[in-house]
């Protein structure tokens, strides 16, 4: 029996534009003078999503943070679990890490895995003072005790959904869509 799947849009790009805007503030009150932050993005669309955090404070308070992308599948925890090998990107930290405040950026947090990989990785380029996790969608479902200083929205989800984040960079359009098998 073929089970169908059906999809929902749960983000329009507007809605997208009015949660980074909306998290940019809520970094900036956090951060105001923005001297001692900076970003790593999540390869790939935690980096678009960082990217378009940076745009906002450049426009609105000409403050131009550094910006780092991070690949995390050297340090995943699921390589024997994985019926394919994931496509390797890379990492590209290109300022000194210690003792700066550092947010890290990702899509969509699950089960939080991907944060701890991506934790572990940032530690083998020095030690951060501060390390705070922005997420545009979280849906919740955790496996370890990690949890975003800055949620998009929060999606209830099963188990056997999945949510995708669109981002026009790469997938030619802004949007988040959660499939269900139902």
């Amino acid at each position: 029996m073929d089970k169908k799947k059906r999809s929902f849009r749960i983000l329009s790009k507007e809605e997208m534009e009015r949660i980074i805007e909306r998290l940019t503030f809520e970094i900036l009150e956090n951060h105001f003078d923005l001297e001692n932050l900076a970003f790593i993005g999540i390869q790939r669309r935690g980096v678009n999503i960082a990217n378009r955090i940076i745009k906002v404070l450049k426009e609105r308070w000409k403050k131009d943070p550094p910006l780092g992308k991070l690949d995390i599948n050297l340090y995943r925890d699921d390589w024997t679990r994985l019926e394919s090998q994931p496509k390797l990107n890379y990492t590209e930290i290109p300022f000194d890490i210690n003792d700066k405040e550092i947010i890290l950026v990702d899509d969509v947090i699950f089960t939080g895995r991907t944060v701890r990989a991506a934790l572990e990785a940032i530690l083998d380029f020095g030690r951060p003072k501060k390390v705070e996790l922005l997420v545009l969608i979280d849906r919740g479902h955790r496996e370890l005790p990690i949890h975003p200083d800055y949620v998009g929205k929060k999606v209830e989800t099963s188990k056997d959904e999945h949510v995708d984040v669109l981002v026009e960079e790469i997938d030619g359009k802004d949007e988040v869509v959660l499939h269900t098998p139902f």
